[in-house]
């Protein structure tokens, strides 16, 4: 996947040492706890992004981070509370905005079905035979249905595993993209199955 570029590039600012140290005094006085602080911060806000199904989480982290550093020489002295809910908060608009200006993505490659059926068929099959036996019946289950009854399925699918439906998409996603390099792969063999 490549992004044709930043859609949050609208303020070239750069992150400089003096601002680096009012972050990180902000945090916490003692520089060593201040630099874990910050450390832990970026670890959240890049999982945040990453459970929201944005592809350049680290990016929007940084974006975050460095907005809250242009920040802190004006709520340095008046801030009052935890210093990581003011970052979620920015967070929440770096990523308001990053869903408004959405990047042009690449479309996913088209797979051509190839002349022979029967080798595609046998090939799916060995594919999902390698599979560990959660995640077979996960896909399986996850495909299973059509229109509004496909609704209900992995809404159902997504109780019965404890997870939401976002991360019930992701982690069929994430299992029909090694299931189409396995069988491409198959394909790509002569003479295999």
């Amino acid at each position: 996947m490549t992004l044709a570029s930043n859609p949050l590039k609208k303020i070239s600012w750069q992150l400089t040492q003096e601002g680096f140290d009012q972050l990180l005094v902000w945090l916490n006085p003692d520089r060593e706890e201040a630099g874990k602080r910050y450390e832990d911060i970026r670890r959240r806000l890049i999982k945040i992004f990453t459970c929201r199904g944005c592809p350049i989480p680290e990016e929007l982290a940084d974006e975050t981070i460095n907005r809250v550093t242009r920040k802190v020489p004006e709520i340095l002295n008046n801030y009052v509370g935890d210093p990581c809910l003011y970052f979620y908060g920015v967070a929440k608009y770096v990523f308001h905005e990053y869903v408004r200006k959405k990047p042009i993505v690449d479309p996913p490659p088209v797979f051509d079905p190839p002349e022979d059926e029967e080798l595609s068929m046998a090939c799916m099959e060995g594919c999902l035979q390698g599979l560990m036996p959660k995640s077979r019946e996960l896909i399986l289950n996850y495909y299973q249905e059509e229109r509004q009854a496909k609704i209900v399925q992995r809404k159902r699918l997504a109780e019965q595993l404890g997870m939401g439906p976002n991360a019930l998409r992701i982690q069929a996603c994430r299992i029909r993209g090694s299931l189409y390099q396995c069988v491409q792969e198959c394909l790509d063999k002569p003479s295999t199955v």
